[in-house]
């Protein structure tokens, strides 16, 4: 059954690069990219491997190769994770359901070989653990772990995962009757931890993680301001209260304390049953736990989360309560069967028809200023550019030769520097000093999607110094230099 969403999984991950991080990962893979504001010291880039990846993929074919080559990795990562779990058409149904509904979440990002990573650990690391019998192809197996985390060092900081779980699979499995194959299992897992080490900026991958958790969650002062302030890693409770994508936040809510309960139920059970000796279901409901939890933290999480949810959705763990369905409305019926074509056929309509909208290349110039940044290169200025962040990484790669003064690389910058950014949007007149002061003579703002600059805009619109000289339905841009220039 699992062979039947895969293919569904594929399709609905085609859409558009939304994401507006990819443009800066691919502008990385051609040479670092630099902003004329200061960064953070000392600068690691842990996304050095995914970005040459993804910079080759796009080098071949552009952003519909790169497009086609996102959608089978999310089809991999699924196919990884989902593995034998979806064993009857009600299974189907509700796998697709909620791949269609989230399937925006199936992006171009780290993220996704970190789970494509993680769903190979989700697959070998019990059978390792498990059935470790000094084999030649056990300890190939283990070798290729290995190898396979070196490379995961330098594609995303959530490399933490991989030993972490291998961690949590040989205490799942711990066996103090064979103390040999528990020496050998620790000394795995310790030189996993070890692998960061092995790069040449080891000590600044190593500590990357526990950075990115305080970024992530606020646990310093510095960093409350980005955990509240950037709207991926903010929660979905919270993001719900906010009133920003309300339906979304709902059901990634309803989602993730349904998948929590139930694992901390289950939890409960194997517990009063004695139970905890069952290693691999032990280990699965931990990580379904583990990431309803980081969900419920950020947003950006949900999709750890989904790949382990729909793991336990596909086999249903229906058979506990099906006594309470309907007779003839088991699992097996007829019924559900047709149920679920009928509801893949409306999906796949509905998926279909949001291809006839899509840009023919695939690039999403409602998030990129793809018009605009043709504009600016024809017409060069003298002095420094201002740009919201969620345009700065594709400016940086169309048009490398205006320095740009941020990206989404908001690692790289204080906190104190992107409380800044974000209060230019609340007090324009400092905008307008700050401009003057470092020698800003354009800036280039958002019109729709994520535009908090509605008060700079009116400002420089109303201020007789600076120009409006370009806009489209989705970005402005303005000049300081033609009024300057041109008196």
């Amino acid at each position: 059954m699992t062979r039947l969403l895969i293919p569904l999984v594929v399709a609905f991950a085609i859409f558009p690069l939304t994401d507006t991080d990819i443009w800066w990962h691919l502008a990385c893979a051609r040479e670092w990219v630099t902003t004329w504001t200061p960064v953070r010291e000392p600068v690691v880039n842990v996304h050095e491997y995914f970005q040459q990846l993804v910079g080759f993929v796009y080098g071949l074919g552009g952003a519909p190769l790169l497009v086609a080559f996102k959608a089978l990795l999310w089809g991999a990562v699924f196919a990884l994770f989902l593995r034998g779990s979806i064993k009857n058409w009600v299974g189907v149904f509700v796998a697709a359901l909620f791949a269609f509904v989230f399937r925006y979440q199936f992006e171009i990002r780290p993220v996704v070989l970190s789970l494509f990573f993680l769903g190979i650990y989700w697959n070998v690391m019990p059978w390792l653990a498990k059935d470790w019998d000094d084999s030649k192809k056990h300890w190939a197996a283990a070798i290729g772990i290995f190898c396979l985390q070196w490379i995961w060092c330098k594609c995303q900081g959530l490399y933490i995962l991989g030993p972490i779980f291998a961690l949590a699979t040989v205490v799942a499995f711990f066996d103090w009757n064979d103390l040999n194959r528990l020496l050998k299992l620790a000394l795995f897992v310790l030189v996993l931890f070890a692998m960061p080490f092995l790069h040449s900026d080891g000590l600044l991958l190593a500590a990357y993680p526990f950075e990115l958790l305080n970024r992530l969650v606020g646990l310093s002062p510095s960093a409350a301001i980005f955990a509240k302030e950037i709207a991926e890693n903010r929660s979905p409770v919270t993001l719900l209260m906010e009133g920003e994508n309300f339906w979304t936040s709902l059901l990634m809510i309803a989602c993730t304390m349904s998948g929590l309960v139930f694992a901390i139920k289950q939890l409960i059970g194997m517990i009063k049953a004695k139970a905890l000796r069952e290693g691999d279901r032990l280990l699965k409901l931990s990580v379904l736990c583990v990431t309803a939890v980081l969900a419920l933290l950020a947003e950006r999480n949900f999709v750890l989360f989904l790949p382990v949810y729909l793991y336990f959705v596909g086999r249903l763990e229906i058979s506990s309560i099906q006594k309470a369905y309907i007779p003839g409305f088991a699992p097996k019926s007829p019924v559900w069967k047709y149920s679920a074509i009928v509801v893949m056929m409306f999906v796949l309509g509905l998926w279909g028809k949001s291809l006839l909208v899509y840009e023919k290349n695939l690039v999403s110039s409602q998030r990129v200023p793809v018009a605009a940044s043709q504009w600016m290169a024809a017409n060069p200025h003298s002095g420094r550019l201002f740009n919201d962040d969620r345009a700065g990484g594709f400016l940086a790669f169309v048009n490398p030769a205006d320095s740009i003064y941020i990206d989404g690389r908001f690692m790289l910058k204080t906190a104190e520097f992107f409380e800044q950014y974000l209060n230019f949007a609340k007090e324009p007149e400092e905008f307008v000093s700050y401009a003057a002061r470092e020698g800003v003579d354009r800036a280039i703002f958002p019109l729709k999607y994520y535009a908090r600059w509605d008060k700079v805009i009116q400002a420089l619109s109303q201020n007789p110094r600076w120009k409006n000289v370009y806009q489209d339905d989705f970005f402005v841009v303005f000049d300081l230099s033609f009024v300057t220039k041109n008196p």
